[in-house]
């Protein structure tokens, strides 16, 4: 397999470096593609076989500054990859999701596979390799209000098909839902929280499910606490279970609580980054508003031969009803699982950070907005 570690990074590499860029050809300062709402672009079509290596990419609006970008155009702008002419996206996910936080915000924070930089994370990078023994695209679509200046690098090596020693090909994928719970004020707060049992694993938030072989490398997820309260508003509870080729609860990998499969403790609100495991947005007081968390299983991937089904309570047995969305990242064989069409814009569209919305109304907004 081709190395790229610091350890071996003083032998002989094979290939060729390359790279697309939105540079100005006439040499001039202008050095982005001009995107139109409702408009696609195909920023890079790259033929034969290779590696990317590295991505990076910022959006400003066109003829304003950058004070005044959008409200939530990170979620407005989608990004797709293909691999190998296939015919049905690899990647297909709201450009801010994919480079590692939702709520289409951005701010800087720092993990092994994907970074947001300054000025307060519009510069958005990722490390992972992608390799290709056909060819790949990336396409851009833009569902924003106004005209984009969009700025990208994608950086990548030229090899022989050879040099490809794995049929394995990179994946993401995103969604968002309304979790489906039961009525906080028809149970003691105790038993919301806390009890019941799940013994099938039915209900759960879906992180992934993907036919084929290949290995999960984690995710981001992102939660909007939806419960106005004064009582105890944990949203975590709810454990991890990820099922390896279509075994019964309970599966091979079942956690202890959110946190924990995030690799934190007791019921976090501090903001932490590290290479593999984080959290970016902790949410407000008792456990309201925005909460963003990340985990990369870049030293642990978790393998499959046949399928994978990633799954997360939302709350302790499935009891809350929140705002979910999250972006799973893997590797497998082709060809995949073709995912369900993604969100109309209005639908991507987070909620305001409105006080004392109930689940009802949430629900009812997110139906009819």
């Amino acid at each position: 397999m081709l190395d790229s570690s610091m350890r071996s990074i003083f032998k002989e590499k094979e290939g060729k470096r390359k790279r697309y860029s939105s540079y100005d050809p006439t040499g001039g300062n202008a050095d982005f593609l001009k995107i139109e709402p409702g408009s696609k672009q195909i920023i890079s079509n790259i033929e034969g076989a290779g590696i990317i290596t590295h991505i990076w990419m910022t959006m400003a609006p066109y003829s304003d500054s950058l004070d005044n970008i959008e409200e939530y155009l990170h979620r407005k702008v989608i990004i797709r990859m293909y691999w190998d002419d296939e015919k049905n996206p690899s990647v297909e996910v709201p450009i801010g999701d994919f480079f590692g936080i939702g709520h289409g915000i951005t701010k800087n924070y720092v993990s092994a596979p994907f970074q947001m930089a300054p000025e307060d994370g519009k510069s958005m990078n990722c490390f992972l390799p992608m390799p290709f023994t056909e060819g790949a695209k990336i396409e851009i679509e833009s569902n924003a209000d106004n005209t984009l200046k969009f700025y990208f690098y994608i950086d990548y090596e030229e090899h022989n098909k050879q040099s490809i020693d794995s049929p394995l090909r990179f994946h993401a994928t995103w969604k968002r839902e309304i979790t489906d719970g039961i009525d906080s004020d028809e149970v003691e707060n105790a038993y919301y929280e806390f009890g019941g049992k799940n013994t099938t694993g039915e209900g759960n938030y879906v992180l992934l499910e993907a036919e084929g072989k290949g290995h999960y490398i984690g995710c981001n997820l992102n939660i909007h606490n939806l419960r106005h309260t004064r009582e105890w508003n944990w949203y975590g509870e709810g454990d991890d279970m990820i099922f390896i080729d279509g075994e019964k609860w309970p599966p091979s990998l079942h956690g202890t609580g959110m946190e924990d499969y995030f690799n934190t403790a007791w019921c976090p609100q501090q903001e932490y980054n590290s290479p593999y495991y984080g959290i970016t947005l902790g949410g407000d007081d008792n456990w309201s508003g925005k909460i963003s968390t990340y985990r990369y299983h870049i030293e642990d991937p978790i393998m499959f031969d046949e399928s994978i089904k990633v799954t997360i309570e939302h709350g302790h047995n499935n009891h809350r009803s929140d705002d979910y969305s999250s972006t799973a990242y893997w590797y497998q064989t082709e060809p995949h699982k073709p995912f369900n069409p993604i969100l109309k814009v209005e639908d991507r569209l987070p909620f305001a950070d409105i006080i004392g919305i109930d689940d009802e109304d949430a629900k009812q907004y997110f139906e009819h907005r």
